[in-house]
């Protein structure tokens, strides 16, 4: 199947730390590429791919200072996949609604991963372009009251491979927290429990520049570099020591997280997660045996003298069984397939020779 990837500027594919959408959406396209698929990234010029790269830009645009109006370059890159639209039996966007313009007025189909929130701006887009088919990241993340075509549930995965277990965590014991330092993420949280509790917090992320001015007045004054650590941002195998190494990972979100890719990177190194239940979490964390959903502060201060009770182990096999990157391209392939199914019912033809793949979800 011929197959276009549509990945954010932003970030390049993938990410050299931070970025999960585009951690994703590489491991996407490499898994589809090695199951023999004819897949194009459109991303930006120095991603790093087993698909063909297609960029308007050669760099991640967060990285050129040059770049002031970010939206031109979305632009050009949705022009240019669209444009090419005949190429292609199926074009999957990762861009949120800004496909959404360009998707109707092909023939070739389009299918769009929801990896954010609904926000009462976006909203009308997506009630606009409501027939388009959509991927939601988990069952948590949908609306019904938009009445969205979304055509299936896909969780993301991560390569496990690339994660090392740990039976049992560093001593002297800490709490790790790890993800962008904002308000939705609760990093304030994380250091109020760290503090209620005694426990020695180890903490990374980046600080967006909307997020400076929390970061400095709510954070900042709390780093002591002893009992609260900030170690900066963190790459892919610091990301899997700090949360390794960890006694449980804290994950006190204050919003309606669509998914959350910590909370599976820090279980398939063997750490528990301790999250606020909220959104995706009850679909990700497994109450007692992976960790522990809680609603408030203090059931959370609590839950971290029940960890001993959980199995390392268990925690990486929930992961392996689940959420692997196999797991998230079965679901997508069987997606595209019946997708393309239909428009070929619709159309009369098919533009590719290339078979389609039928694996179980």
């Amino acid at each position: 199947m011929r197959i276009a990837q549509v990945a954010p500027l932003w970030e390049r594919v993938p990410p050299p730390a931070y970025g999960g959408i585009e951690l994703v959406v590489g491991l996407l396209c490499d898994e589809l590429v090695r199951r023999g698929h004819e897949v194009t990234l459109f991303a930006s010029g120095d991603s790093i791919s087993l698909a063909k790269l297609e960029a308007v830009h050669p760099r991640a645009l967060r990285l050129d200072a040059a770049v002031k109006e970010t939206a031109i370059y979305e632009m050009l890159q949705l022009s240019r996949v669209y444009e090419q639209a005949s190429e292609f039996d199926i074009i999957h966007s990762h861009m949120g609604c800004a496909a959404l313009a360009y998707a109707n007025l092909v023939k070739t189909p389009s299918v769009h991963t929801l990896h954010g929130i609904f926000t009462p701006d976006n909203e009308k887009m997506y009630v606009h372009a409501r027939q388009q088919p959509y991927v939601s990241i988990s069952e948590a993340q949908r609306e019904p009251r938009l009445n969205l075509n979304c055509v299936g549930t896909v969780y993301n995965g991560i390569d496990t491979s690339t994660y090392k277990f740990q039976e049992k965590p560093e001593d002297p014991p800490y709490l790790a927290f790890l993800g962008r330092i904002s308000p939705e993420k609760g990093t304030h949280l994380a250091i109020e429990i760290a503090k209620r509790s005694g426990w020695h917090l180890k903490m990374a992320g980046k600080v967006d520049v909307v997020d400076v001015e929390y970061f400095e007045q709510e954070i900042k004054p709390h780093i002591d570099g002893k009992q609260i650590e900030y170690l900066g941002e963190a790459n892919h195998e610091q990301k899997s020591d700090l949360m390794g190494a960890a006694v449980a990972t804290l994950f006190p979100i204050t919003w309606r997280e669509p998914f959350g890719l910590v909370m599976i990177e820090s279980m398939v190194t063997g750490t528990p997660v301790i999250a606020m239940n909220l959104g995706s979490t009850a679909e990700v964390v497994v109450h007692g045996k992976t960790g522990f959903l809680c609603n408030s502060l203090e059931e959370a201060i609590a839950a971290i003298d029940r960890v001993p009770e959980l199995d390392r182990r268990a925690c990486r096999e929930h992961v392996l069984a689940k959420f692997s990157v196999q797991r998230m391209t079965d679901g997508y392939e069987a997606i595209y397939q019946k997708i393309v199914a239909e428009r070929f019912a619709q159309n009369g033809h098919r533009r590719s020779s290339t078979p389609l793949v039928t694996r179980p979800v």
